[in-house]
């Protein structure tokens, strides 16, 4: 990937989405993104949803985006490059995550009972979505290319959770708080599918954990327009607007400052996976 500094002349900004959670709510969400910080930063907005992690990661070095709310391996790779993170998420108190390997409710899956049947993953570049549980399933012993008969890769979270409800699927994985104990409301499958359908799967194992999603802002861009966005960002529970946006397109109660290379240890992760 070659990186290009973004040119500062443009008089938008770019703020780019990712597809884990559906293409269609991100872009109806995004009209209301882009109106909320074209108030705060006093330009002109665009707020955009890429196709794939990749493409956003792309679209970051390459000068299309000026900032991006990111998966944490894409923030990893962003940082690698010399891209600032600037805030990460915040959610239920805490900063960072795991992932929960899921399957129908009565399937009776565990990790002893995968060999032959097929997953739904969200992306490559997916943290809770892929790279957390094949990064798991290995350190149990259980080759995931070996076990799975097929693996899938569906862009969402809801993509492989309906995969594994309708049957197209065996085994999905989905974002959770470190401190979860059950799939109700303290995992993301009600987050992504709505209250009450936890119960329509049964928890196959929980994986490590891993930092939260975060903003990266591209090297060209100004340093006032850095700063003003970072406020704008952790300013966002202060209003019922803000508090809106956390929950409808980050699902996060709050931003804190992100630490310098807070992200470096997922490489030990994207390694394991592999």
């Amino acid at each position: 990937m070659t990186l290009q500094v973004p040119p500062s002349s443009r008089h938008s900004f770019r703020f780019g989405l990712p597809p884990s959670l559906g293409n269609e709510t991100a872009r109806e969400r995004a009209d209301r993104l882009a109106a909320f910080l074209q108030r705060a930063l006093g330009k002109l907005v665009e707020v955009s949803v890429a196709s794939s992690y990749e493409t956003l990661a792309k679209d970051l070095l390459s000068g299309r985006a000026d900032a991006a709310w990111a998966p944490p391996f894409v923030c990893a790779r962003m940082e690698a490059m010399g891209v600032r993170v600037v805030v990460r998420g915040v959610r239920r108190g805490m900063s960072s995550y795991r992932s929960a390997l899921v399957c129908r409710a009565g399937a009776g899956l565990t990790l002893d009972r995968l060999k032959g049947t097929t997953a739904a993953w969200v992306d490559r570049d997916s943290v809770a979505g892929y790279l957390l549980p094949t990064a798991y399933l290995k350190a149990q012993g259980v080759e995931p290319a070996r076990a799975f008969f097929a693996q899938h890769f569906t862009s969402s979270y809801r993509g492989a959770l309906e995969a594994v409800l309708d049957g197209k699927a065996d085994v999905a994985s989905v974002f959770c708080p470190p401190a979860s104990t059950g799939l109700t409301y303290t995992t993301g499958v009600e987050d992504v599918l709505g209250a009450g359908a936890g119960r329509r799967f049964e928890l196959i194992a929980y994986t490590d954990e891993a930092p939260n999603d975060g903003v990266p802002v591209a090297m060209g861009l100004a340093p006032q327009l850095v700063t003003a966005l970072e406020s704008t960002l952790l300013g966002l529970p202060s209003s019922a607007e803000g508090v809106a946006l956390l929950k409808d397109i980050f699902n996060a109660e709050r931003f804190e400052p992100a630490p310098r290379m807070g992200y470096r240890a997922l490489y030990r992760v994207a390694l394991a996976s592999l």
